[in-house]
């Protein structure tokens, strides 16, 4: 994926530094982080939401299956439409509410977080802008320290967010092998970052439509690969949960379709396996850095928490590089915006 003698896109520079936005959130964040934590008062939290759109949505996926995971506190999404379309006031006296945004500009999050704050919630901003207006809108705040990101297309903002969330959890649950794991994420993002998964996006680059497949932890991170595509390639892909593909979605996978396959290992690593295998069966061509016959470089055994995360970055890579190859505008996609505001 050399393209060397092209001019380096934002996208390409800032997906790059991805392991080096891991350590300063490391460096810069990990106190703030236990600091939240110690505010929090956890004894009158019966339950969690999650707030986000898009990209900051998909790290919200990953972030609730470590909730209930670790803290066994049930967690779900929220929908800030009720409070900024049907006018409601959902009672959020218990709950711990989790915004998450990159931007910190979009209305409708803004909003529902304000009224959370003024229903009695425990409110946290995970943000890369500590001045935005979802950060004054909440309790607390956790700068995610990615730096500037000037590309549409979000890459070190996702997994920063993903990683303070780890270690957000790592703090409430006082696990202290999971805030260990977190100190290890910028070495084992970099060799993410050496993996090559060209073949899985020149082979999408040229399909109808494609498919990637997650569970559990890995599902936020399938989502967000799939957006990702659909944003970078223009192809529209669709992400779904192992244990849902092979229910009604089987049915429209076609031949011309490439799977890829994000597997971080654990509880749910054989029924990712089942899934890719089935769906290679009947001849659709899979691509994993996982299983017995993977055929993408892969990570190699680690933990899936941490996995999870770095399975991203050869995919923000791989799609760059052939959106590059292509000459399409890697960093301004047609028709999209940075900020994206929604009421």
């Amino acid at each position: 994926m050399n393209h060397s003698d092209q001019p380096t896109s934002r996208m390409s520079r800032e997906v790059a530094e991805i392991p080096q936005a891991a350590a300063r959130l490391l460096d810069e964040g990990r106190e703030v982080i236990e600091q939240v934590a110690a505010a929090l008062d956890m004894r009158r939290v019966s339950h969690a939401v999650v707030s986000g759109r898009g990209s900051s949505g998909h790290a919200g996926t990953y972030l609730r299956y470590l909730i209930e995971t670790r803290l066994g506190l049930s967690a779900a999404p929220a929908a800030p439409s009720v409070v900024t379309r049907y006018g409601a006031s959902p009672r959020l006296g218990e709950a711990l509410y989790i915004l998450i945004s990159q931007s910190g500009r979009s209305p409708d999050l803004v909003a529902a977080a304000e009224q959370a704050t003024a229903a009695g919630a425990q409110t946290i901003a995970i943000v890369n802008d500590a001045n935005s207006p979802a950060a004054r809108a909440c309790r607390h705040v956790i700068p995610i320290a990615a730096g500037p990101e000037l590309a549409v297309a979000a890459t070190k903002t996702v997994v920063n967010t993903m990683l303070a969330g780890l270690l957000l959890i790592g703090a409430l649950a006082e696990d202290k092998a999971l805030i260990a794991l977190a100190g290890t994420a910028p070495e084992r993002l970099a060799q993410a970052l050496a993996l090559d998964w060209s073949p899985w996006a020149r082979r999408l680059s040229v399909a109808p439509a494609g498919f990637v497949i997650g569970r559990g932890l890995s599902l936020g991170p399938a989502r967000e690969a799939a957006l990702k595509a659909a944003e970078i390639l223009g192809v529209p892909v669709l992400a779904y949960s192992a244990a849902e593909v092979l229910h009604g979605p089987k049915a429209a996978i076609r031949s011309e379709h490439p799977i890829l396959g994000l597997n971080a290992g654990g509880a749910v690593s054989d029924s990712i396996e089942d899934a890719l295998a089935t769906l290679g069966r009947q001849g659709s061509p899979v691509f994993s850095g996982s299983g017995s016959q993977p055929g993408l470089p892969g990570l190699g055994t680690g933990e899936p928490a941490l996995d999870a995360i770095a399975l991203l970055v050869p995919v923000y890579r791989a799609l760059e590089a052939e959106a590059a190859r292509l000459g399409r505008n890697v960093d301004s996609p047609p028709g999209l915006l940075k900020v994206t505001e929604t009421l």
